[in-house]
């Protein structure tokens, strides 16, 4: 009798451990059989090493007339593969293009969004992500204060409603672009804050990480490619200070994405913005026209925000992601044009422009310039979107000699 009992254990013993291995095995090659098989897992040194330097489309789907998105909205033509070509052939390996959503959601409970519009957004996509760039796709203009039809307001009272429309509304969107392979990077919101600069409030703090947390969590349950994707996520208003520093961001968890990612390697990137100093980047007083060691003029150099300052804002991001396994994306940066205020100006865009690439190359991160598609005063242009000619050849020689620095 003993020995016939240990027989029956040993078989036992033998089917569960068998039944474990082959279910194993089948859970692994069902995860793995999700993506799809152009799907490169890139780790964060790849990524980024691949993206290169990147330009926004900006000013077109994230355009809007009274609540309503229309890429012409803001006075740039029709985007065209003429113009992403163009980008590419410039050097550009990462575009980002910034979408807006507002009005063209539909209602409770769906939430479902205008057909033609995503559609759209998928025509535009397809321009780049057919030249074998990396793109990345966001939502816009919801979270805006100050734009008409805006929702996604971490200072409402009615965060449920506001929570249960952006899981809905990323849903769709990650469901549209499922089977895109690595070459498309989603990213949460842009520059989510309350609209009053200075120390964040906590509490409007913790409803822009718990949008964080619904992104991940929904983009992810989706599954395929998007189980495997890098998600792009920024803290208040894409603020390196408070997104780097100890200010209430908290990272999501990433606890739905595929078992075929090495558990050693991450999968979330970390979204910041930066026109420091904002006298020389953005003020159209037209005061301040030169940057740098090499400006010429004190009186028309800022007091701050010099290659220091710039050094120290990258290095924090660095320390606080970078060498965690979390590459950064600096989504936005650039200088407008003050040539009418003093003919030296381009030169002074070119040379923060560079430095902006090399301090991202050197710490490891993503820079993205901000084209917003005007050319002359005040404008970030670098192509004329109507004839695709270039109109800062030197800023341009700029960002590529920076980034392969």
């Amino acid at each position: 009798m003993p020995r016939i009992k240990s027989i029956k254990i040993f078989l036992v013993t033998m089917m569960f451990s068998l039944t474990t291995i082959l279910s194993g095995w089948s859970s692994a090659v069902l995860a793995s059989s999700s993506l799809t098989s152009d799907f490169n897992q890139l780790n964060a040194t790849q990524i980024v090493s691949d993206m290169g330097a990147g330009w926004n489309l900006g000013n077109q789907l994230e355009a809007n007339s009274n609540g309503v998105p229309s890429e012409t909205a803001w006075g740039n033509p029709t985007v065209t593969q003429a113009l992403i070509q163009k980008v590419k052939a410039a050097g550009f390996k990462t575009i980002r293009i910034p979408v807006s959503y507002l009005n063209k959601i539909g209602n409770a409970p769906n939430y479902t969004i205008d057909a033609s519009w995503l559609s759209r957004i998928k025509g535009v996509v397809d321009y780049a992500y057919s030249q074998g760039l990396y793109v990345i796709i966001n939502i816009h203009g919801d979270g805006y204060t100050s734009v008409s039809g805006s929702w996604l307001l971490c200072n409402s009272n009615d965060q449920t409603t506001i929570k249960a429309k952006y899981q809905k509304v990323w849903q769709q969107i990650a469901n549209q672009f499922i089977n895109y392979d690595e070459h498309l990077i989603f990213e949460s919101m842009n520059e989510e804050f309350d609209g009053t600069y200075g120390t964040p409030n906590t509490t409007y703090y913790s409803n822009i990480n718990a949008y964080n947390q619904i992104f991940v969590d929904t983009v992810r349950q989706t599954g395929g490619n998007n189980s495997a994707r890098w998600l792009l996520i920024p803290g208040w208003n894409t603020n390196i200070d408070y997104t780097a520093g100890n200010y209430g961001f908290v990272l999501p968890t990433d606890n739905y994405r595929s078992s075929t990612i090495p558990s050693s390697e991450k999968r979330i990137m970390i979204s910041a913005h930066y026109y420091s100093p904002w006298d020389f980047c953005g003020d159209q007083s037209g005061t301040i026209t030169q940057w740098g060691a090499t400006a010429t003029n004190s009186s028309k150099k800022s007091t701050w925000g010099q290659e220091d300052y710039l050094n120290s804002e990258f290095q924090s991001m660095y320390n606080k992601f970078v060498a965690q396994g979390y590459p950064v994306v600096i989504g936005e940066y650039g200088a407008v044009d003050k040539t009418s205020a003093d003919s030296t100006n381009n030169t002074y865009r070119a040379a923060f422009a560079k430095a902006v690439c090399s301090t991202a190359k050197k710490y490891k991160s993503v820079p993205v310039y901000w084209d917003n598609g005007y050319n002359g005063q005040y404008g970030f242009g670098l192509f004329n979107r109507s004839t695709y000619a270039i109109t800062q050849q030197g800023i341009i020689n700029a960002i590529m000699s920076g980034i392969n620095s």
